[in-house]
């Protein structure tokens, strides 16, 4: 009988202490009535689980709030039919110091939910977080003001062990999430919608490492998965998979701040789909862009490998950028050197109903793309290109803004590659709607490459389906019904070119 009583005795301390890890805010004042502003009584409830660690829990019900401050050991769960509801007034939001400075910090400031230098923060539950992102009007285009006043959702800069799991998250001011120097972040199981404001990427990756994303489905304006580096900390070690993202612009991109760079990142397992919403503040209802490296502002990126992705709509669904922007990270940074760009794989992506404007690889004629592979790759576009098309010269925009669209209409309908040592190319099958009079393929000053296996449609023996200029150190093992030279069209000033059949014959 003691003993009996002693374990109800120890069972019953065993549940107050659980029940002692748990902060229901509705204990600290807060009204689930979707009009009083909660601020005080959610952060209380934050102050003092964050003592001695826990769970602070949203119940069912709209609680408006304004910034919340995250601290080391502290879980925010949201129950089931809780909603987190941004305060609408600016004012309500003091401006913040991320502890890290990075291009952005002079009118970046603001954010509903920040926590700076923590370890061992969670958001977490089946409830959702919605900043009304639409009552935070642009009111001016000047540059950088039309930046300012408009807070993050969330904001995680510097901290260590950062876990955010299952939510759903709506309706952001500006960037949803912006993780700034953080380690250890796992984020997963996300349904995220943005599109409220101008700005509206789903997710900022900033100079991060140890990061793994999964499981996310998300819709935004602006870009998606965004891998960013605004400062001199390298975005790295970085795992994405299992994905199904929408955006109007670009859904996976690296970019297109880059001052640090990227490194040792892989993403697989990922769709990539037309957004459900239809009208658009930046870009197009089907995305500018599906995957997208961008490297412009110094930095790096290399050891990057890209599998299993579907791109449906958008409308250049590779594109791969070295460039030379060269934008200071703050006004006090030395001018970035040119970037570069090395250790590239993309294998197994299947991209349909692209546009005519065609994917490129490209860097700069005094930096090139160095050790790039494509491996099973499907793009299908609409085709439509004349023969006016197909010999223009593509300027080299060295210093301009990124974007898959930055070229217009490319040279080539499939894949255009320029400024490239290096590239391996094996199983590329190029299509077309509308009869096109581009090549499907077209090389421009590439040295040392390899392509295998290609299906590349053609308008007719006119029309060759590959065009090599200016390059050098040529492999290629491809077939064709009809002549060979009809299939590929090299110019005069390249050399070292091999056709690869019974034996090894030089390209004439």
């Amino acid at each position: 009988m003691k003993l009996a009583v002693a374990a109800l005795a120890l069972c019953m301390l065993f549940c107050q202490a659980l029940t002692a890890q748990e902060y229901d805010v509705r204990r600290f004042g807060a009204r689930a009535d979707g009009v009083t502003d909660n601020t005080r009584a959610i952060q209380q409830a934050l102050d003092s689980c964050s003592i001695k660690g826990g769970r602070v829990i949203i119940p069912p019900g709209n609680y408006v709030t304004a910034t919340l401050l995250l601290k080391s050991n502290t879980t925010l769960y949201l129950s089931a039919g809780a909603v987190l509801l941004g305060n609408t007034d600016i004012k309500q939001y003091p401006y913040l110091n991320a502890g890290i400075s990075f291009y952005g910090e002079d009118w970046a400031r603001q954010s509903l939910i920040f926590s700076r230098d923590a370890v061992n923060v969670t958001i977490e539950g089946e409830g959702t977080i919605d900043g009304r992102g639409a009552s935070f009007p642009v009111t001016t285009d000047k540059k950088p003001d039309r930046y300012k006043n408009r807070p993050y959702l969330l904001w995680f800069a510097g901290c260590r062990n950062v876990r955010v799991s299952n939510i759903h998250l709506r309706n952001s001011a500006f960037w949803m999430q912006h993780y700034l120097g953080c380690e250890n972040v796992t984020i997963s199981g996300l349904e995220i919608w943005n599109h409220s404001n101008k700005n509206n990427d789903m997710m900022d990756i900033d100079g991060c490492r140890y990061v793994n994303i999964s499981d996310i489905r998300g819709d935004s304006d602006d870009d998606g998965i965004t891998i960013k580096s605004t400062s001199p900390l390298i975005s790295q070690d970085i795992t994405i998979t299992n994905c199904v993202l929408s955006s109007h612009c670009n859904a996976l991109k690296f970019g297109t701040e880059s001052t640090g760079g990227f490194r040792n990142i892989t993403v697989s397992n990922c769709v990539i789909k037309p957004s459900k919403q239809t009208t658009t503040i930046y870009g197009k209802p089907a995305g500018n862009g599906g995957l997208a490296l961008e490297v412009v502002d110094g930095g790096i990126m290399e050891n990057i490998s890209i599998s299993n992705l579907v791109i449906d709509g958008p409308q250049v669904p590779i594109f791969v950028k070295l460039g030379n922007r060269g934008r200071k990270h703050n006004a006090s940074a030395a001018t970035p050197p040119i970037s570069s760009a090395r250790n590239i794989r993309l294998s197994h992506i299947i991209a349909v109903n692209a546009d005519t404007i065609g994917c490129s690889i490209t860097g700069l004629p005094s930096k090139a793309i160095e050790d790039i592979s494509l491996d099973d790759i499907t793009i299908h576009s609409k085709g439509g290109g004349s023969k006016a098309d197909a010999e223009r010269r593509v300027d080299e925009l060295e210093n301009a803004y990124p974007e898959g669209t930055m070229f217009g209409k490319l040279p080539s309908y499939g894949l255009f590659v320029r400024h490239v040592n290096g590239i391996r190319i094996n199983n590329l099958s190029l299509k077309y709607d509308a009869d096109d009079k581009r090549p499907g393929l077209q090389l421009d000053d590439v040295n040392g490459f390899t392509i295998s296996n290609t299906d590349i449609q053609q308008t007719s023996p006119v029309t060759p389906a590959i065009v090599i200029e200016r390059s050098a150190k040529g492999l290629l093992n491809v077939m064709s019904l009809g002549d060979i030279k009809q299939y590929i069209r090299k110019d005069a000033v390249s050399k070292d070119i091999f056709i690869n059949g019974s034996g090894k014959s030089q390209l004439k």
